[in-house]
């Protein structure tokens, strides 16, 4: 599995190209810009064509001018490069910088970026601690790559959706979220990876995250897209934060009927909603044990690769 389309929604939002929009009316001979939907209406994507000659700070800006941006809700960043992946700050320095002017801002997406345009693992990441620290009103951030990512330990009042997409999450920034103090998060996901791409955590790091002291309105927890996800799995079996969690997701990696053997044996699961194992090496018969053994809870068991197959790989990576 690669990423390879851009999202069409967030923050329970449509996502509406704005860069797209406003070339399409150029190129048509506009001499007036389209008409735009209405600032809450849609998240705002905002990104740069790989041909382009523009700098992503010109299309900001742009955006910034031409959008009541004091009522945008949501916005979705895209390619911030054009012919060739290049760092981050000048944007993020841009964003941060126009917090004053996006007083409603509630919802931002870091890298709506494709495989096309760039493989995971090649986007250049910088550190995304400002974003938090300029909008204390963000309730969901979503960052996508783990190359050169950071983070430092923040307390954020607001922030109650958390997703990291990496092919490799450093162990810095899983450690860096366990030590923010995030009173009202709700939802959290970590894309693990792998070691070859800087995915370095270990399940010895996710102990903050699964011993119940952490993020007190904690619901979903999913630690994903890991080759460890058996060694995770019986860590979860056991977790006291699992009895407050309304939904997990252990997807998207090398999960093996011996991981989910230890969560059959662990405490009891019954009272989730939804338990995503999506992208799996599980034979049938324990596909089957899972259905009875938890016959009202949502099972997510589509993406099964090989049980036998002893090349087990992880759904993001490069």
């Amino acid at each position: 599995m690669t990423v390879n389309h851009h999202i069409e929604q967030f923050h329970g939002l449509p996502v509406f190209d704005f860069v797209q929009a406003v070339d399409a009316a150029a190129e048509a001979g506009g001499a007036v810009l389209p008409d735009l939907p209405e600032p809450t209406t849609v998240a705002w994507r905002i990104g740069l064509n790989y041909e382009s000659e523009e700098a992503f700070t010109e299309r900001w800006e742009q955006f910034l001018d031409t959008v009541d941006a004091e009522r945008v809700a949501a916005v979705v960043i895209g390619p911030w490069f054009s012919e060739e992946p290049e760092g981050l700050g000048s944007a993020l320095e841009a964003i941060t910088g126009a917090a004053g002017r996006l007083p409603a801002l509630r919802g931002l997406f870091v890298g709506d970026i494709t495989y096309e345009e760039s493989e995971i693992s090649w986007l250049e990441m910088e550190d995304v601690t400002p974003l938090l620290t300029a909008f204390p009103r963000l309730t969901e951030l979503v960052v996508r790559g783990g190359t050169g990512l950071r983070l430092e330990p923040v307390r954020h009042e607001a922030l109650t959706a958390l997703r990291f997409e990496t092919g490799g999450l450093p162990v810095e920034v899983v450690r860096a979220v366990a030590g923010c103090d995030l009173p009202a998060l709700r939802r959290l996901e970590l894309w693990l990876g792998v070691d070859h791409y800087g995915g370095d955590a270990g399940v010895v790091d996710l102990a903050p995250f699964l011993d119940g002291t952490r993020f007190p309105a904690l619901r979903h927890l999913g630690l994903q897209n890991s080759l460890l996800q058996d060694d995770i799995a019986a860590a979860v079996a056991h977790a006291p934060v699992v009895a407050r969690l309304e939904s997990l997701s252990l997807s998207m990696g090398a999960l093996t009927d011996q991981g989910v053997t230890a969560l059959l044996e662990g405490q009891p699961l019954t009272h989730l909603r939804t338990l995503d194992l999506h992208h799996h090496f599980l034979t049938e018969d324990v596909q089957q044990r899972l259905r009875e053994a938890l016959p009202e809870v949502g099972l997510v068991l589509s993406g099964a690769g090989k049980p036998d197959d002893r090349r087990r790989y992880v759904a993001v990576s490069e």
